[in-house]
C-alpha cells in the first residue's frame, strides 16, 4: 500500500491524541520508537565504563532508564551537549565514544504494549526531515554509528559501505535512506503522517456554549486515554494542511494534550540584509549549487566565479562542491583566517581532511590587501580556482551580477559572479507559534536561535518553561547533532510515561475510596 494512503489523515472528523510530534526527522523518529512501547532497560550482561554509573543503574536494574530518575542518573556526567539527559542516553548507547572506544551500549530494548502511548508525527515530506534535502555526495560531521537510533544499527542498513576503520562517516542520502528505512523495520509507519504542513498551534479554554460542550467530549476521551491535563488552558488545536496527489490540499485539525516541537533549525537561512540578495543569482543553500552544477554545464565553463560568503561547514562544503566540478570559487567571510573560534580547528585531520583542504586555502590563498582605498591602483590577481576574502563583508549585489565587498581595511572590491551562496546559518521556522515562538527562548526578547537563544526548557522533561504541555527537542534545545538530540526523546517519553502511571494510580485509589 503507497505511504501516501497509510499515512492520510482523515477528512471527515477532528482527532484528539495524547501526543502530536511536529517534524520527522530523526528527533521525531527517536520519539515515536519510544513512545510506541520500545522501552530500554539495563541489559544484565553488560558493563558499563564508568562505575558510579553503573552502580546507579544496577540499583533499579529491574526498572525501566525511562521510569527512573534521571536526575539522579545525570549527575556527574560530562559530555559534549549542554543537556544531562542528552550525555546519559549518549552514554548509554555509545560508552567512551568521546575517548574513540566503539564500545556496544549497555541497553536492552523491549517491546512493551503496556507503555505505548498513541501519538501523530507531522511531517513535510518522507521521514527523515531535513536530511532529504542535503547534497547527497558530501559526508556527515559525525561518524555513521553515531547517525543510527536505538535498535538498528546503521551498519546493517549500509552493508559494504564502510570507508575504513578511521573514517566511518557517512553520505547524507545513506542517512536519509536509513532514516526512511528504520521507521518501516520498527514498524512505526501509523504514527507517521506525510506531506503535513502545520500553520497555527493554540491552546483551547472551553469557556462556554458550543466550544465548552465540544470540550466535555474531548475530556471523555483523555479521561478513556488516562492523560493528565497537558496545559492549564486544555488541549492544544493544531491545524494545517496536508498536500495529496495533484497539488491538493486537505485541510486539518487535531487536538493533543501534549505537543512536541521537533521541527530541527534548518527551515529558514539566515540573511546578510543587505541590497540584491533576492536577485536570481543569489542563493541559500548548498544544494542550490548541486543542481546548478548538475542540470547547467556553463556554470564549470563560465570565466566568472562562484561567491560563497560564509565560514562555517556548509560554506565550506559549497567550496568543495565548486572546486569538484572545476568551478573557481570566491571565498568571504567576516572572520580572520587564524580565528581560535573557526570550526576547523575543532576537528581532526585525519577525519576530515577535506574540511583541512578548505581550511588550509583559507589561509594560504588570501587575496592581497591594498594599504589604502585607492581606486586607481591596479587590482591583485585572483588565485585560478580558489580566493580566500578574510574580514570582508558584502555590500551588496548587483542586477548586472557584480558583488560589492569591504575590507576591514575600508577598501571597496567588485567582483562579476556567476552564482552567490549566501551560507551564514539557518533558523527554525516556528511562523505556526504565537510571536514566532520568541516567547519560549531564554531571552524571551530574541528570536529563537539554536546556539544563542534556544528554547528554554526543563533539563530533564525537555516541557517548555514558559508553557506547560508544550516540548522541545533537538536543535531548538540546542542539541545539533543526533548523537545527542535522542536525549530529547528520552526525557519526553519518561515525563510522559510517569504522568501516565501517576494518573492511573490516582484514579485506582479514588475507585478504591469510592
Amino acid at each position: 500500500m503507497p505511504l501516501l494512503e497509510e499515512s492520510s489523515l482523515p477528512r471527515d472528523c477532528t482527532r484528539t491524541v495524547p501526543v502530536v510530534i511536529i517534524g520527522n526527522g530523526p528527533s521525531g523518529i527517536c520519539l515515536s520508537y519510544l513512545l510506541s512501547g520500545y522501552t530500554p532497560y539495563l541489559d544484565p550482561m553488560a558493563v558499563h565504563p564508568n562505575p558510579i554509573l553503573f552502580r546507579k543503574l544496577q540499583e533499579a536494574k529491574q526498572l525501566p532508564i525511562t521510569e527512573q530518575d534521571l536526575e539522579f542518573l545525570c549527575e556527574g556526567l560530562e559530555g559534549r551537549s549542554g543537556n544531562p539527559v542528552a550525555v546519559l542516553f549518549d552514554t548509554l548507547l555509545h560508552p567512551n565514544a568521546d575517548l574513540g572506544f566503539e564500545f556496544p551500549s549497555v541497553l536492552q530494548w523491549r517491546l512493551e504494549k503496556k507503555h505505548h502511548i498513541p501519538h501523530l508525527v507531522l511531517g513535510k515530506a518522507t521521514p527523515g526531515g531535513a536530511w532529504h534535502a542535503m547534497e547527497g555526495s558530501m559526508l556527515t560531521i559525525s561518524l555513521g554509528i553515531w547517525m543510527e537510533l536505538p535498535g538498528v544499527n546503521y551498519r546493517d542498513l549500509t552493508p559494504g559501505k564502510r570507508r575504513s576503520v578511521s573514517n566511518d562517516r557517512a553520505t547524507p542520502d545513506e542517512i536519509s535512506s536509513y532514516y526512511k528505512n528504520y521507521v518501516k523495520l520498527m514498524g512505526l509507519q501509523k504514527n507517521f503522517v506525510d506531506n503535513t504542513y502545520v500553520t497555527s498551534k493554540s491552546s483551547r479554554s472551553g469557556d462556554t456554549g458550543e466550544e465548552d460542550e465540544d470540550n466535555r467530549g474531548k475530556e471523555g476521551v483523555r479521561e478513556s486515554i488516562g492523560f493528565s491535563q497537558g496545559n492549564s488552558q486544555g488541549l492544544w488545536e493544531v491545524r494545517g494542511y496536508q498536500q495529496l496527489q495533484g497539488d491538493t490540499h486537505v485541510p486539518f485539525s487535531l487536538f493533543a494534550e501534549n505537543v512536541v516541537l521537533a521541527t530541527g533549525a534548518a527551515d529558514s537561512p539566515a540573511r546578510l540584509g543587505v541590497e540584491g540578495e533576492d536577485l536570481p543569482y543569489v542563493f541559500h543553500s548548498v544544494r542550490d549549487l548541486g543542481v546548478a552544477v548538475s542540470c547547467h554545464s556553463n556554470l564549470s565553463s563560465s570565466p566568472d566565479p562562484v561567491l560563497v560568503v560564509g565560514a562555517g561547514l556548509s560554506a565550506a562544503d559549497a567550496v568543495l562542491c565548486a572546486l569538484n566540478h572545476r568551478v573557481s570559487v570566491l571565498h568571504a567571510f567576516r572572520k580572520r583566517a587564524d580565528d581560535p573560534g573557526l570550526i576547523f580547528k575543532q576537528l581532526p585531520k585525519t577525519l576530515y581532511p577535506e574540511y583541512h583542504r578548505v581550511y588550509h586555502m583559507m589561509c594560504s590563498q588570501v587575496y592581497p590587501a591594498s594599504p589604502v582605498a585607492n581606486p586607481t591602483a591596479p587590482s591583485p590577481s585572483l588565485f585560478p580556482d580558489y580566493t580566500s576574502f578574510p574580514e570582508h563583508c558584502v555590500l551588496s549585489f548587483q542586477p548586472d551580477m557584480h558583488c560589492v565587498m569591504r575590507g576591514s581595511n575600508g577598501v571597496l572590491r567588485v567582483f562579476k559572479v556567476s552564482m552567490v551562496l549566501v551560507l551564514i546559518g539557518t533558523y527554525p521556522n516556528l511562523f505556526f507559534l504565537k510571536e514566532q515562538g520568541q516567547y519560549l527562548g531564554l531571552d524571551p526578547s530574541k528570536p529563537i536561535s539554536c546556539r544563542q537563544n534556544p528554547v528554554d526548557i526543563n533539563p530533564y522533561t525537555f516541557e517548555c518553561n514558559a508553557d506547560p504541555g508544550l516540548f522541545a527537542m533537538g536543535p531548538l534545545v540546542g542539541d545539533n547533532f543526533v548523537r545527542f538530540l535522542k536525549g530529547g526523546a528520552l526525557g519526553i517519553a519518561s515525563c510522559l510515561r510517569k504522568r501516565l502511571k501517576h494518573r492511573i494510580e490516582k484514579n485506582r485509589k479514588l475507585i478504591t475510596c469510592c
